[in-house]
């Protein structure tokens, strides 16, 4: 907790506090945590910032590089360019375009790689050497987790009797910071994470008691691309085994129909893994403990405009 505090404290003025906006007519009550809102459209900007912030000044001034799926990429671009130094981003080829023409607008140099976590690991080793740049990984970090957790902080702070907060999972450390500062503050809360049933790597972890990892060319296929990451990291999993009480999967139709419903119920525009938590309370309520209300956080919302046209209609 005292980490994720002094993130809080480190973040004033650089994150949005992001409010919990009403779902209209859910029973129970449903409030959706909008990191949508963010500069960057993503929560990942609390933990990239906190990371690179705690970076000795002589070391930051070298630079950063990150592998990233995007919005990560977008955020250690963002924070990059407040510190004024040069930052080179690590993605998959498969990176929605969208992400990557808003990194290079914050001026980052691009790396494209084959969309495993092997090819993006080794390429981003191979530069931080090369040009002696401080990497910030995308999710196993414990100042990327404090970051994170600032997330769960707020809403136990907005909303001190919370009982289930639903949170997507792609590397883990969204859940991880979160599950911690909830559970830290409130114990008796549920803590549930959502992903998509075709890259269920996280559910398939916590039910073996080890980290398991899913094919590329599965996880590949879901529509969710910020959550197509084959495996968590070995840090987030420990949290997850020790704060998350389940795991629940969406299908691609649902997390389409919830980002519909976000945008014109809520008037939030989610991409899709920043919907499965709400796609999760619309439609697989009854894998869910039972509470008065629940807490649904949207993670992101850059979304590519032709596939967010082609789910509105």
């Amino acid at each position: 907790m005292a980490d994720i505090e002094d993130a809080a404290a480190r973040l004033s003025g650089v994150c949005v506090r992001t409010p919990l906006v009403p779902f209209p007519l859910t029973d129970p009550p449903l409030l959706v945590k909008a990191e949508s809102l963010q500069p960057i459209g993503a929560f990942k900007l609390r933990g990239a910032y906190n990371a690179i912030a705690r970076v000795p000044e002589a070391d930051r001034a070298r630079g950063v590089v990150a592998h990233s799926s995007g919005n990560h990429a977008q955020a250690v671009a963002h924070t990059a360019r407040r510190f004024g130094i040069p930052v080179v981003l690590v993605v998959p080829h498969t990176t929605p375009e969208v992400k990557v023409d808003a990194c290079r607008r914050l001026g980052a140099e691009i790396v494209y790689v084959e969309p495993t976590m092997e090819a993006r690991v080794e390429t981003a080793e191979r530069l931080a050497e090369a040009h002696g740049f401080v990497q910030i990984p995308p999710f196993d970090h414990p100042d990327v987790i404090a970051g994170q957790g600032t997330v769960g902080l707020e809403i136990v702070q907005d909303l001190p009797g919370v009982e289930v907060v639903l949170v997507p999972i792609g590397g883990g450390g969204l859940i991880s910071g979160v599950a911690a500062a909830v559970k830290g503050l409130r114990p008796d809360a549920r803590v549930i994470g959502v992903e998509p049933e075709l890259a269920a790597d996280a559910r398939a972890s916590l039910r073996a008691g080890r980290r398991v990892e899913w094919p590329v060319e599965q996880t590949g296929l879901t529509i969710a691309d910020a959550l197509r990451v084959p495996r968590v990291g070995a840090l987030t999993f420990a949290h997850i085994r020790e704060y998350v009480d389940d795991v629940v999967v969406v299908s691609d139709d649902e997390i389409r129909r919830a980002m519909r419903h976000l945008a014109r119920d809520v008037r939030l525009i989610a991409e899709p893994g920043g919907a499965v938590a709400t796609a999760a309370y619309l439609y697989r309520r009854d894998a869910l403990p039972p509470a008065s209300s629940y807490v649904s956080v949207l993670s992101g919302g850059n979304v590519a405009p032709a596939l967010f046209s082609e789910v509105l209609a």
